[in-house]
């Protein structure tokens, strides 16, 4: 039976089609300024008998596609899980939110936390930070991953970092220190979450700022167990949305 699992997140629509399990295609595409129109163009893109939806978007795909709809921390558990069968926590961090997710030994969510009031430390942020120094996403990663160390940075509100990095810049600091002082800072944050929810490895760390090699680096240096990045980190909610359709309610 083919089934299509979406994550209608901030920043992408990500959707994994499963056929007997397996993974037989997957996308992942810009939300643009709708995100429901690229969510319904990848409904209609290949055939599926069944449907689940997960994000921010997730009730309105329920509504407009009669999608099942599963919660973000659940679909990430089970994708995460899926790809790493040994995995005792999932970290996620994706345009808006942060996720921090502790997993028993069965898989099941024991403890999460979200940031889902603060886009503070999530991959928006790292936009805004961005186009402040004048870099993209992957050459602010570069910079701070080359600098020997970071210019500490004092509030992690997005629109008062913005302006204490403006201000850093325009006094000549040097801009690769000032990435790596923003991330420091947000992967300080992040580790004082996992923290709390009690995370141990291996910890998997999903979505879009997984792909930046500077966070990497710092998560897995400050974290007291194993960290593993997916391959396609963007997609562990999407496969987690897919393979919740196969799960009883009460799993």
């Amino acid at each position: 039976m083919p089934v299509l699992g979406l994550d209608i997140g901030s920043r992408t629509v990500d959707a994994v089609w499963l056929e007997d399990g397996q993974i037989v295609h997957a996308v992942v595409l810009d939300s643009g300024f709708d995100p429901q129109a690229i969510a319904a163009s990848l409904v209609s893109q290949r055939p599926h008998d069944a449907m689940v939806a997960t994000g921010y978007g997730r009730h309105h795909a329920r509504d407009a596609f009669g999608a099942q709809v599963v919660t973000e921390i659940k679909a990430y558990a089970l994708g995460a899980r899926s790809l790493f069968p040994d995995a005792a926590a999932v970290l996620d961090i994706g345009g808006q939110d942060t996720k921090s997710i502790a997993l028993d030994h069965f898989g099941r969510v024991a403890d999460f936390e979200m940031n889902d009031k603060c886009a503070a430390g999530t991959g928006k942020f790292l936009e805004v930070m961005s186009r402040a120094l004048g870099f993209t996403l992957k050459e602010m990663a570069e910079a701070a991953a080359g600098a020997s160390d970071g210019i500490s940075i004092s509030s992690m509100c997005t629109v008062f970092a913005e302006s204490e990095v403006c201000g850093l810049v325009h006094k000549g600091a040097d801009r690769s220190r000032i990435a790596r002082g923003l991330h420091s800072s947000i992967a300080s944050r992040t580790l004082a979450s996992l923290s709390r929810v009690g995370a141990e490895g291996p910890l998997v760390f999903a979505g879009g700022v997984a792909r930046n090699r500077a966070m990497v680096d710092l998560i897995r240096e400050g974290f007291s167990g194993e960290v593993v990045v997916p391959a396609e980190a963007q997609l562990v909610g999407a496969l987690g949305a897919a393979l919740s359709a196969a799960r009883s309610p009460d799993e």
